[in-house]
């Protein structure tokens, strides 16, 4: 076995410094972005159903039918799983921080360029809307897998699982402040313009200031981007990829002594450059998809995509139509008995309380168990418990119609575990089990079947969660199966999760040249 690289051996054994602290910022800052403009477009739909699609003279609000609710709420989706697939790709080509600063220009401008949707017709609004939504995706996706690669290849292999988890908990954060902000601003305009009930008043339930509302909301995406795009562009590359794969060992020892105050002294600098010469003139140059590649890394990158994208049908599936399902069992008041803003009031206070007990704490418990219970073991549980509480609220669902707090405790719990579970863990691990010239490709493949399953979620859901009961006569749209049944779906596909977890490794305490034996010579192969 060839000797392994010095550089990386001291970036590996390198104590928690400052700098680890500052990637763990300027990257999850990019996820607190990700998060506030993937999930807020959730709050502010039903706001636009009354704005653009009221039918005067109807006994109910007006509602986005549901292609087009699927649409505004998948469409971001769709952009997220091709920016991934391309930003993971070109992140391998040209170096992860060539293509950082990328990714977050595309957030800053489309979220403000969402929020300025134009037309004179409801159409054509939605439209804009989702073209410019469908551009901010594409940006979102490439923060996947470059944040998660760039923690991954500076962090040392004792706290790596912490390090990377914190960057992803940042999303809890997202959540909690599109909420908030949703919350402040309908407070405002509903006391600056005051509105009456739909039921009372048809015409006076929906105020015209309600049309800023929306566009406040998502263009305020934009700031929290902005604040780190300089921070984001001083960022070196990570020192692994610099001698792994663009093969300058002299340069990578230079930008971690910079960085990570790691003293490497000219002669030890030496050996790193010859160590280098000879180790990485062709380290198991087997190609993204060659048939090396499959024997050695094939089925982790099938359960790393397989779970992901299991986890994202029912994850994105809950997190979006949260509103729907509260509204069915009542616990958010008909909306015949609200103004407009109002209705977007209550269904933020809901959706940020839920955050606030469940998708918060879940997140923060894997930071601060991963590198001790492990990646694997938390997602066995995460899926476990995510298919008990699913199964919970499903099979007694008309029970929980009145008792509405047992519903939201349950419905606070499956997201717990979802972040203290595979949320968090099939972002962290395809960053960590592969070699690093395909490391980001494999993230953005693995993070793109996670995308295509919430866009089942997405598209999927609305129509099946539709009251079985409900015909074309009665309500205009398809009859689904209902929520009741709709959850039973979702917690299979959670025990399907369970398998397929077992096909991806423990990468805990292990480095990554270890997990993948990028310092081995050509004629070493062992499966890891």
């Amino acid at each position: 076995m060839a000797k392994e690289l010095q550089v990386l051996s001291a970036l590996d054994t390198a104590k928690t410094q400052w700098y680890h602290v500052t990637a763990i910022i300027v990257a999850g800052m990019g996820f607190f972005t990700d998060a506030y403009d993937l999930f807020c477009i959730s709050l502010v739909t039903k706001l636009l159903g009354r704005i653009y699609y009221h039918v005067e003279g109807s006994p109910h609000p007006g509602t986005l039918p549901p292609n087009v609710s699927s649409t505004v709420n998948g469409v971001a989706f769709c952009g997220t799983l091709a920016g991934q697939l391309f930003f993971g790709w070109l992140g391998d080509k040209m170096g992860r921080k060539g293509a950082y600063g990328i990714t977050l220009a595309l957030m800053v401008f489309c979220s403000i360029a969402s929020g300025l949707s134009f037309g004179r017709e409801p159409r054509t609004v939605i439209g804009t809307l989702c073209f410019f939504r469908f551009w901010l995706g594409f940006g979102i996706g490439g923060d996947y897998p470059l944040s998660a690669t760039i923690m991954s290849e500076y962090s040392n292999k004792k706290t790596r699982g912490t390090f990377i988890a914190a960057v992803f908990a940042m999303q809890g954060f997202g959540i909690i402040a599109g909420g908030t902000m949703a919350l402040f601003i309908s407070s405002l305009f509903n006391h600056s313009f005051p509105a009456v009930p739909y039921s009372k008043d048809p015409l006076g339930s929906t105020v015209v200031q309600a049309d800023y509302v929306w566009r406040i909301i998502l263009m305020f995406g934009a700031v929290p981007a902005a604040l780190t795009f300089y921070s984001r562009a001083k960022m070196p590359e990570t020192p692994r990829y610099t001698a792994l794969v663009a093969k300058n060992a002299d340069k990578a020892a230079n930008d971690m002594s910079k960085v990570l105050h790691v003293d490497v002294d000219s002669v030890e600098r030496n050996r790193v450059v010859e160590t280098t010469r000879v180790e990485t003139q062709d380290p198991n140059a087997f190609g993204l998809f060659s048939h090396e590649f499959l024997h050695r890394h094939g089925l982790h990158l099938l359960g790393t995509a397989s779970t992901w994208f299991l986890l994202d049908i029912a994850y994105y599936s809950q997190n979006l139509f949260q509103k729907d399902i509260f509204s069915a069992v009542g616990w958010i008041p008909a909306a015949n008995t609200m103004n407009a803003i109002q209705e977007l009031y209550m269904i933020s206070r809901a959706q940020t309380l839920i955050a606030l007990c469940g998708t918060v704490p879940g997140y923060w418990f894997t930071v601060l168990t991963i590198d001790i219970i492990g990646r694997f073991k938390i997602q066995l549980m995460g899926f476990f418990f995510m298919t008990v509480f699913m199964f919970a609220l499903a099979i007694p669902y008309h029970f929980w119609k009145e008792h509405h707090v047992g519903f939201v405790t349950l419905y606070a719990l499956t997201f717990f575990f979802a972040n203290f579970g595979p949320n968090s863990t099939t972002f962290i691990v395809p960053a960590e089990i592969f070699p690093a010239r395909v490391r980001s490709t494999c993230h953005g493949i693995s993070a793109a079947a996670g995308k295509a399953g919430a866009i089942i979620g997405a598209f999927g859901f609305l129509y099946a969660a539709q009251d079985q009961d409900k015909t074309k006569t009665d309500s205009g749209y398809p009859a689904g199966i209902g929520v009741k049944n709709s959850l039973l779906v979702l917690a299979v596909i959670n025990i399907l999760g369970f398998f397929c977890t077992f096909l991806v490794p423990e990468s805990k305490g292990r480095s990554l040249e270890e997990m993948c034996h990028e310092t081995e010579d050509n004629n070493t192969v062992r499966p890891v």
